[in-house]
């Protein structure tokens, strides 16, 4: 094997390949394997979500085998978990771990846990040496169907899904590998889910190492709102806030109307890089620790992010998934007691994307064209169409920033005080976990008691058949159907009360437990042996 390298591209991308409900998939998937095969600079490990289908898999395999020729597709639960990694380096081990909390089976129009929603994971050589080693962990965790509702029922199940990331994830920095987290994680920055895995597992953010100013959230979340920002430009928005979904450079994201407009043999819509982008955010993560700095002799550091994988496609004119990639550099720089001069101003200055967006009126979206003065051209445009943001929108954090020095970024993971938890982060937990659990102590009570309603309405329906008049054949009829729909319902709930809600339920108490745990942990008091609460038994292990 060659001597390790010198950088890793980095590369992760929500495919929207769901089989018979995305539209466009296979046209779409196999764009998407064409254009990593001809990407510049080329990726050398790939995360991709909602690849569903072995042949969407195979065909950008195929495209993609002489930069990335070994890969792994994850088998997962019924309908398989879509997560795949790619790779330029042999993966030596691999393995899917699936979420303990992930859905329910009741809502089997979401399909969360129908797929087997977890973390893939790939142990991957990229050097000779014992410790020259990348664990990628490749996740896409449960989707916010209920987010911002006071009553989230879901907010439980992504919040233990971040504990059990974190877990993973300090667990391999502990061997002294390099880490890396990446995937569509369905949560906001700076939310309760991503200070768990920032704050539990020796990783950065890399978008927020180079854009510690970037957004929280869409403009009208609270949480922005108190940051008292203008409502940011599509084009800020792509540059400074990473928002790699729901903006309006995703053609998935338009009215019906507007995507009826596109299609092969139709004109490209141009979109204006100063439109008003209010609903953009970031879900789309890649989570990076160092590796063993004192083993190596230095760490690894953040050169360079951005969002990528924006084309469209070039016949159908749509742009290739409902989530645009993030891309990122890592590179290996060597750890010094004392730095005097900072690094090159390519490494001290917020990451750029290779050419900037294209004016309004051009017939793609950024990084397909460059005008001779972008400047000029974006402000010419604005004025022309009448959307002039420039001034609303916050100049980019380019300088000031933490942590961008390469130098300052290995600090950060040598720091003898990390990133903790406060303790009212795991109160909020508890408090989550203790909320979510009366509610489904309430579920398998309400389910119990209707399995043995419908046992007992069955028998009263085949008791009044025999007391149907003769002639009255209908009446049977409908007294046997009813027995049969209300039992058959009725076991359903009997059998999800028996088997789901009784092991979510022990899930949740062994959540709990580790929370609680790792509370006390960080007050520095450990558990003891023995120690139970409010009365509860023991737990021994016997």
């Amino acid at each position: 094997m060659q001597g390790p390298p010198e950088e890793i591209n980095l590369l992760t991308l929500n495919c929207w390949g769901l089989k018979y409900i995305s539209k466009l998939r296979r046209e779409r998937l196999t764009e998407i394997g064409r254009q990593l095969a001809i990407a510049s600079p080329q990726p050398h490990i790939v995360a991709l979500q909602e690849c569903w289908t072995q042949e969407d898999y195979q065909s950008i395999r195929r495209q993609t085998r002489f930069i990335l020729p070994y890969g792994k597709f994850y088998h997962s639960a019924a309908l398989g978990g879509g997560l795949a990694i790619l790779s330029r380096w042999p993966i030596e081990e691999s393995s899917m771990y699936r979420y303990p909390l992930n859905g329910r089976p009741t809502a089997f129009w979401r399909g969360d846990w129908y797929v087997g929603k977890g973390i893939a994971t790939a142990k991957i050589r990229y050097g000779p040496g014992p410790k020259q080693i990348i664990e990628v962990f490749n996740t896409h965790t449960h989707a916010p169907y209920e987010g911002g509702k006071p009553d989230d029922s879901y907010l439980c199940h992504r919040t233990a899904q971040s504990w059990e990331m974190a877990k993973l994830l300090r667990g391999a920095a502990e061997r002294g590998h390099l880490v890396v987290a990446m995937g569509d994680f369905n949560m906001i920055p700076m939310s309760l889910e991503h200070q768990l895995i920032t704050a539990l597992a020796p990783v950065r953010d890399t978008w927020r190492v180079l854009h510690p100013d970037s957004s929280v959230g869409p403009s009208h979340h609270p949480a922005e709102q108190a940051r008292h920002r203008p409502v940011p430009t599509a084009e800020f928005n792509i540059q400074e806030n990473g928002a790699a979904s729901d903006g309006p450079y995703n053609t998935w994201r338009w009215s019906k109307s507007q995507q009826n407009l596109l299609g092969q043999g139709k004109p490209p819509i141009p979109v204006a890089p100063d439109t008003p982008d209010p609903l953009g955010k970031r879900l789309d993560y890649i989570f990076a620790g160092s590796g063993d700095i004192h083993a190596s002799g230095g760490g690894w550091v953040v050169k360079q992010i951005k969002v990528g994988m924006m084309m469209r496609h070039p016949e159908l004119g749509c742009s290739l998934s409902d989530h645009f990639a993030i891309e990122g550099t890592l590179a290996f720089h060597p750890h010094r007691q004392s730095e005097a001069s900072p690094p090159p101003e390519s490494n001290t200055t917020t990451s750029k994307r290779e050419s900037s967006p294209t004016a309004a009126g051009s017939l793609q979206p950024p990084d397909e064209h460059t005008p001779a003065n972008p400047e000029k051209s974006k402000t010419d445009s604005a004025l022309h169409n009448g959307a002039y943001l420039q001034l609303q929108s916050p100049a980019p954090s380019t300088t000031h920033l933490l942590d961008t020095t390469y130098q300052s970024q290995l600090n950060s993971f040598l720091d003898p005080s990390p990133d903790t938890l406060p303790p009212a982060a795991y109160d909020t937990i508890l408090s989550l976990v203790k909320s979510y659990t009366a509610r489904e102590e309430s579920q398998l009570a309400w389910r119990g008691r209707h399995f043995f309603a419908s046992v007992l309405a069955s028998v009263a329906c085949l008791v009044g058949v025999w007391f149907t008049p003769c002639g009255k054949n209908y009446i049977s009829f409908i007294l046997m159907l009813v027995s049969s729909l209300g039992l058959t319902a009725g076991t359903v709930d009997g059998l999800m009360a028996l088997l789901f809600f009784r092991s979510e339920l022990k899930a949740l108490k062994e959540f709990e437990w580790e929370v609680r745990n790792a509370k006390r942990g960080s007050l520095g008091a450990g558990l003891e042996e023995g120690d139970g609460r409010d009365g509860e038994e023991d737990e021994r292990g016997w």
